[in-house]
């Protein structure tokens, strides 16, 4: 599997459109964890990317319940990566993220989400 780190900064809106979820193992319908024993919980957000009309939605695992995202807000994602995967001649691409947090809040390491500017000066 090969991990692509994901500038959110160059996304645009980013929406909660499924509230957090436990992601559960379909064969045995038990919840699934990390490696350091959190349960996985997993987020539909929007993503219009900016100058754009089309959005996407994608599904960001996540450790941990997110507090307070709820659907229709917006949001923000803290080290979203997407993971390339093959298994059993099917191939994807999924997404996790450390946090999704209401967008305004502070996220881990105290960068906040907004309108504002990005940290590297772009946004």
């Amino acid at each position: 599997m090969q991990n692509i780190p994901v500038d959110v900064g160059r996304l645009g809106a980013l929406m909660c459109v499924v509230p957090p979820e436990p992601r559960v193992n379909q064969d045995t319908g038990e919840v699934r964890k990390d490696r350091d024993g959190n349960t996985i919980y997993v987020v539909g957000i929007s993503v219009r990317q900016r100058d754009n009309r089309r959005a996407d939605v994608i599904e960001v695992a996540v450790p941990n319940e997110p507090r307070g995202i709820e659907e229709g807000i917006r949001v923000h994602v803290a080290d979203l990566v997407a993971v390339a995967w093959e298994i059993e001649g099917r191939k994807g691409t999924s997404f996790r993220a450390s946090s999704v947090t209401p967008s305004g809040v502070p996220a881990p390491g105290g960068m906040t989400s907004g309108r504002g500017k990005s940290p590297g000066g772009e946004g």
